[in-house]
């Protein structure tokens, strides 16, 4: 199995790294409560969780 013989140097790490960005997260409008969510993400509102614009869940109150 081959090893590198030399450090690599900062500026071609750097170089190698600047292809790997940040994007910005893709937000969507639920078409049963309004709110803007994260995609392909299940969101809570008033208690409810949704998904894809069903109820998945609800919050049962704590006995």
């Amino acid at each position: 199995m081959p090893n590198p013989k030399r450090r690599h140097s900062q500026q071609r790490s750097a170089k190698r790294r600047t292809h790997y960005k940040v994007e910005p997260v893709t937000l969507s409008k639920d078409s049963t409560t309004g709110e803007l969510h994260v995609r392909h993400r299940a969101h809570e509102s008033e208690g409810k969780l949704y998904y894809k614009g069903k109820v998945v869940a609800e919050k049962s109150p704590i006995a």
